[in-house]
C-alpha cells in the first residue's frame, strides 16, 4: 500500500462532495430559469443530488466489475445513515419525527429494503431488477410532487427557493453560468468516483480485506458525508425534523435510484455475495424496521436512543473488521450480538412501541 492510495481516497471524497454541491446548485437554478416550480426542483434535482456521491461510486464500481463495492456502498450507507448519522444528530439534540415519516416514508423505506433483498436473493441484480428499482424511484418522486402540490399553502414560503436563491431575478447569461456549474459538477463526480474506487480497491488488496467490507465501511461513510453534515447542521440549528427526513429520503433513493442505475448500466448482472445476503442485508432491514417503534414513541428520537444507534454501529463495524481479519474471537462476538444484544434490543423496542400505541389510543 502506497501513500497514493490515501491520496486517491481523500481526493475522491472531496471531489464527490464538492461535485454534488456544485451540480445541485447549477441544476436547480437552471431548472428555475426554464420555469420549473421551486417545489418540483426541490423534490427532484435536490433529492437526486444528495445521493449523487453514492450514485457516482456505485455506477463506476458496476462499470469496472466491482459489484461488491457497489452493493457495499448502498447497504453500508443505509446502515450508517440511520445508526451513525441519526445517532450522532440525536446526541446533539433530540430529533423530532413528523407524522408523514411514520405513516408514509419509513414504511416505504422498509418496503424498498425488502424488495431489494428479494430481487438480490438469487445472488445477482440483473438489468431487469435495476429497471424495476428505478421505476420505483420515478413513481415515488412523482407521488411526492403530486402530494406536495396539493398540500402546499399557496402563499407560504418555499424552503428550496430560499436556500438556492431561486426567487432572485436571473442576471444576463446566468443560464450559461448555471450550465457550466452543472457540467463542472458532473465532471467532479466522475473524477472523484474514479479516484475513490481506485483507492478503495487498492486499500482492500493491501489490507487483505474484501471489496464488500471496504464498501460497507470506508466508502459507505465517505459517500454519506453530505448527509452527515446536513443532519448535524440541522440539529445544531434546531431544525430537528429536517435531520430525520434527510436520512429516510436518502435511504429510499439509495436503494431505488443508486442500485437501480448501477444494475442498469453494468455490463453484466451485479453479483451479490452470500455473506451480504446472510448478514448485511438483514442488518439493513432490521435497522429500517427498528425506526418505526423508536420514531413512533413520542415522535422523538431521544439522546439515549441516539447513543444506542451509535453503539450498534460501532459493534457492527467492529464485527466486519474482526471477521475480515480472521480474529479468533469473532464467532464469540457474533454470537453475543446475535443471541443477547439484538433480542434484548428487540424486546425493548417492542415495549416502547406498545406503550406509545397505548398512549396514542388513550
Amino acid at each position: 500500500m502506497t501513500p497514493m492510495t490515501f491520496v486517491y481516497l481523500i481526493a475522491g471524497l472531496v471531489l464527490l462532495v464538492a461535485g454534488a454541491e456544485v451540480l445541485v446548485r447549477g441544476a436547480a437554478k437552471l431548472a428555475a430559469q426554464f420555469g420549473i416550480p421551486p417545489l418540483v426542483i426541490g423534490l427532484t434535482v435536490v433529492a437526486f443530488g444528495t445521493s449523487a456521491p453514492e450514485t457516482a461510486v456505485s455506477v463506476q464500481s458496476a462499470l469496472e466489475g466491482s459489484g461488491d463495492l457497489a452493493i457495499g456502498n448502498v447497504v453500508g450507507s443505509n446502515i450508517a445513515n440511520v445508526l451513525l448519522i441519526l445517532g450522532v444528530s440525536a446526541l446533539i439534540a433530540p430529533l423530532v419525527v413528523s407524522r408523514q415519516l411514520i405513516r408514509l416514508d419509513v414504511p416505504i423505506m422498509i418496503g424498498a429494503s425488502l424488495v431489494t433483498y428479494a430481487l438480490a436473493w438469487d445472488g445477482r441484480l440483473s438489468r431487469l431488477d435495476g429497471a424495476l428499482l428505478f421505476a420505483g424511484v420515478v413513481a415515488y418522486t412523482l407521488f411526492l410532487i403530486i402530494k406536495s402540490k396539493r398540500e402546499q399553502a399557496p402563499d407560504g414560503p418555499d424552503e428550496f427557493a430560499e436556500e438556492f436563491g431561486l426567487t432572485e431575478t436571473p442576471k444576463p447569461y446566468a443560464w450559461a453560468i448555471n450550465l457550466g456549474l452543472l457540467v463542472a459538477g458532473l465532471v467532479l463526480l466522475v473524477i472523484g468516483s474514479n479516484l475513490l474506487v481506485e483507492g478503495a480497491v487498492s486499500l482492500a488488496r493491501a489490507l487483505g480485506l474484501s471489496e464488500l467490507v471496504i464498501g460497507l465501511t470506508v466508502i459507505a461513510i465517505g459517500t454519506s458525508l453530505p448527509e452527515l453534515a446536513t443532519s448535524i447542521l440541522a440539529a445544531l440549528k434546531g431544525e430537528r425534523d429536517i435531520a430525520v427526513g434527510n436520512v429516510v429520503g436518502s435511504n429510499i433513493f439509495n436503494l431505488l435510484c443508486v442500485l437501480g442505475l448501477a444494475s442498469l448500466v453494468s455490463p453484466q448482472a451485479i453479483v451479490v455475495s452470500a455473506s451480504a445476503l446472510a448478514f448485511d442485508f438483514p442488518v439493513m432491514i432490521a435497522v429500517a424496521v427498528a425506526c418505526l417503534p423508536i420514531f413512533f414513541s413520542g415522535h422523538l428520537i431521544n439522546r439515549w436512543e441516539g447513543l444506542l444507534f451509535v453503539a450498534y454501529y460501532l459493534a457492527y463495524t467492529a464485527y466486519l473488521v474482526l471477521n475480515a481479519s480472521g480474529a479468533g474471537f469473532t464467532q464469540t462476538f457474533g454470537h453475543a450480538m446475535l443471541w443477547y444484544a439484538l433480542p434484548l434490543t428487540a424486546i425493548t423496542l417492542l415495549v416502547i412501541g406498545v406503550r406509545a400505541w397505548q398512549q396514542q389510543r388513550g
